[in-house]
């Protein structure tokens, strides 16, 4: 098979359109077009389906999107090992994390990490579905459990628990709660119950579903339930990492947290001599020793 068809054939498998392919490609739609009727030729099938929205691959493109994804993910590693084996810390590190955690702890710490390699590239991925990390899908992962796969170098990098908090301001207004049943008498902002997230949460979530209450927002991720408790709507459950970078929180019920996450960085054993994930950990390693130590000394004091 013809390596640049392959290529065309991916890139358009990819977007699902010949117009955005031969954006991405930087060719022209007709010339897209003419290789993949070759293609299709060489290899007598078709390979999409033809629908006025966009392309179909069918059960034949199927099989060698496949095949061309798994060729990129070779490609990609290959290219990385080259990459590794000079000095200089450059190109592209994949890191996924959740939506939480990357947003309001690992985000605002990644200019120091810009600082010290300006030609280090990140694709910050944020979700709470687990990308495969041997399947290159990431890079890196810095994940709320320890990983499962036996093929990937770990680190523990610290622990979180899930607290209550309020603003200032919503406190000074609807009072202090005392007790959790106390709690009945205020806003509550939690996530729901089947978000993917809560599982070290879940019993504190559930005491706080079940209370009686007049009014109860639920938000599907740690941003939004901070936004609305920083805004002074109600008291919200928010991991204790905020602290630092959210002082004028006031933790309500000091006594009530979730079990604790533990936090974990991972990658594939592969990528272990990677130059550009070295970086990485020396950065998030260094960040969290920092973290350590300021709330050890803000609790001292």
């Amino acid at each position: 098979m013809d390596w640049d068809k392959l290529r065309i054939f991916h890139a358009v498998a990819d977007a699902g359109s010949l117009t955005h392919a031969g954006e991405t490609l930087h060719l022209s739609q007709s010339a897209v077009s003419r290789q993949i009727r070759g293609l299709e030729e060489s290899l007598n099938v078709a390979l999409f389906h033809r629908h006025a929205r966009g392309l179909i691959l069918t059960e034949q493109g199927e099989l060698l999107f496949e095949a061309t994804r798994s060729m990129r993910r070779r490609l990609e590693t290959a290219e990385a090992r080259i990459r590794d084996i000079e000095d200089e810390v450059y190109g592209e590190l994949r890191v996924t994390t959740t939506i939480g955690f990357g947003t309001l702890w690992l985000a605002p710490r990644l200019p120091a990490l810009f600082e010290k390699h300006p030609d280090l590239k990140i694709d910050l991925m944020l979700e709470e579905r687990l990308l495969d990390l041997p399947m290159r899908e990431a890079d890196v992962a810095i994940r709320m459990k320890e990983p499962s796969q036996a093929d990937l170098v770990r680190r523990r990098l610290m622990s979180v628990s899930v607290r209550l908090y309020a603003s200032p301001e919503y406190l000074a207004k609807n009072g202090t709660p005392k007790t959790f049943d106390e709690l009945s008498d205020h806003r509550l902002i939690s996530q729901s119950s089947n978000a993917p997230q809560v599982a070290a949460s879940a019993q504190m979530l559930t005491r706080l579903i079940e209370m009686e209450t007049s009014t109860h927002l639920r938000v599907n991720n740690y941003f939004g339930i901070l936004q609305a408790v920083i805004h002074g709507l109600g008291i919200g459950m928010l991991p204790n990492y905020l602290t630092e970078d959210f002082p004028n929180l006031v933790n309500v019920l000091p006594e009530e947290s979730s079990n604790e996450v533990p936090v974990y960085l991972a990658y594939p054993e592969e990528l272990r001599q990677s130059k550009r994930v070295e970086a990485f950990r020396e950065f998030v390693v260094d960040e969290v020793i920092a973290y350590r130590r300021r709330n050890k000394s803000t609790t001292n004091q």
